[in-house]
């Protein structure tokens, strides 16, 4: 039953992140994108690091992390080798936007350190019968500071994010997570301990670790560390 509700609940997972929010906002050019994107609106679930200063030596470190995470995964662009090398695919037969073909051994590695070269999970779009390799997600564990989390990855560049202020429902209900105007679950309307408890549900204050997520074959860095492209569902 465990296994269960956790296929559950990492399905709404998948489909709150997956669901176009209301109001997007398109992206621009140079510094004018990278300003519209950190003014998102996230909603009550979503928590993100702070914006810091940009400097050179971020700008520096980014394309290093960027060119290394490239030439590591160039050869899962044929998706039958990352499954021969251990990679699982998130709800396979689940429609998605974006397909999470996760290493447990990378996510166990990436709680005690970063490694830009082995990241928890390679993301693909659906391609015909087959997959395409857009990215990557980086994880970090839950109570990763922002300092450890900018040694990894600057935050002038990008920034993490986590799920939190969850209300998961009653067993019995589980299946309401998934409902269009949702009350539980991560784009559910309860945002709050107290209406949690009174609806029934479970409350977590953050569920997962930290995650950010990179798509190292762009050309400009404002889209190799898109926020929007994230927050959108990565929709291009």
């Amino acid at each position: 039953m465990k296994r269960v509700s956790l296929i559950l609940l990492l399905a709404a997972v998948v489909a709150a992140a997956q669901r176009p929010r209301e109001h997007q906002h398109s992206e621009l050019s140079s510094s004018t994108s990278a300003m519209s994107a950190r003014s998102l609106d996230m909603g009550p679930h979503m928590k993100l690091t702070a914006v810091r200063q940009p400097s050179a030596e971020d700008q520096q470190r980014a394309a290093e992390i960027t060119e290394r995470a490239r030439k590591a995964i160039e050869p899962y662009r044929d998706y039958r080798r990352a499954l021969a090398d251990g990679y699982h695919i998130f709800l396979p037969n689940v429609r998605q936007l974006m397909y999470h073909f996760t290493s447990y051994a990378n996510a166990a590695e990436a709680a005690f350190g970063f490694h830009a070269e082995r990241p928890t999970s390679l993301l693909y779009e659906k391609d015909g019968d087959g997959y395409r390799l857009i990215g990557v997600m980086y994880t970090a564990h839950r109570d990763a500071s922002e300092e450890e989390l900018n040694a990894r990855i600057p935050l002038s560049v990008t920034q993490w994010h986590a799920h939190v202020n969850i209300c998961m429902p009653p067993r019995e209900r589980r299946t309401e997570m998934f409902r269009r105007n949702a009350r539980f679950g991560l784009r559910g309307s309860i945002a709050t301990e107290s209406e949690c408890r009174e609806a029934g549900g479970r409350w977590v204050p953050q569920m997962f670790g930290w995650m950010v997520h990179a798509y190292p074959f762009e050309s400009e860095p404002e889209k190799v560390w898109s926020l929007e492209r994230q927050a959108s569902g990565h929709r291009h």
